[in-house]
């Protein structure tokens, strides 16, 4: 009996472990690139690394600020959602 409420209790802390995992990729990364990306200049060169690869290559400034807006947006409704 005792190993069924420790599967319940597992499966009460998954939810809440994910909502903190996202939680802190929200404030710790995704608004650092926003805002690093909002903040450089109009000239200044941005790269993105190829996933699983050591390549990186050159992306629009603003296209990629469109992306990471986009994407922190999606993480902060995934979170409201939760």
């Amino acid at each position: 009996m005792s190993s069924k409420l420790r599967d319940n209790e597992d499966s009460f802390e998954g939810p809440c472990a994910l909502k903190e995992e996202l939680n802190k990729k929200v404030k710790s990364e995704q608004k650092v690139v926003v805002d690093e990306l909002s903040n450089l200049k109009k000239n200044r060169k941005v790269f993105i690394q190829q996933r699983n690869s050591n390549l990186f290559f050159r992306v629009d400034r603003g296209l990629t600020l469109g992306s990471c807006k986009k994407e922190l947006d999606n993480m902060k409704k995934d979170l409201q959602d939760m």
